[in-house]
């Protein structure tokens, strides 16, 4: 009888297989909201948090950007603290830039541009400690209020941010200064 197994083994193993299959689902919709590699969430309510600068990149990007930060970013931009202290929270919205017609009738020349279709949001979170790997950074990306899945998009954000800090160090990997 080695090799026969009984039934009520069947139903054990069957039940243990659902349960772990269960299990993770239910980890991973948990866990939806948030980016794949350093669990940054899109916080709430960051519309209405005070507008740090804004920004246009032209190329693959295209795109313009408002910048903005909770009230311990903002703090820390307006005193030149770097690097910033734990709990700064920088977000940055982006938009394809469209020509506007019907603000351009009213100039003497084509010069008017406005935001046009949204293309993404990004936040940088400071934790030293929790992102320590990341010089105390977390990163997300969110397109349609939806975290990018994509690890690769993800660990892509602090390479970029890296780059800055050994062309102009002190940035604390941060791109944006303060517009006064």
């Amino acid at each position: 009888m080695s090799g026969v197994r009984k039934p009520g083994a069947i139903v054990l193993i069957a039940s243990a297989l659902l349960f772990g299959v269960s299990a993770g689902v239910a980890v991973s919709r948990a866990d939806e909201g948030a980016s794949p590699i350093d669990g940054v969430k899109l916080p709430k309510g960051y519309r209405d948090w005070k507008l740090i600068s804004v920004a246009q990149e032209n190329g693959r990007n295209n795109d313009i950007r408002a910048i903005l930060g909770n009230d311990i970013a903002v703090k820390a931009f307006r005193d030149g603290k770097r690097p910033f202290p734990d709990g700064a929270v920088i977000v940055r919205l982006a938009w394809r830039y469209d020509s506007s017609p019907r603000n351009d009738k009213v100039f003497p020349a084509p010069q008017s541009f406005v935001a046009g279709a949204p293309t993404n949001v990004q936040v940088s979170v400071k934790n030293a400690k929790r992102y320590a790997a990341t010089g105390g950074w977390g990163y997300g990306q969110f397109e349609d209020g939806r975290p990018n899945p994509d690890e690769a998009l993800a660990r892509s954000c602090f390479a970029c941010h890296q780059k800055l800090e050994v062309l102009d160090p002190g940035t604390d990997l941060v791109f944006t200064a303060y517009s006064r």
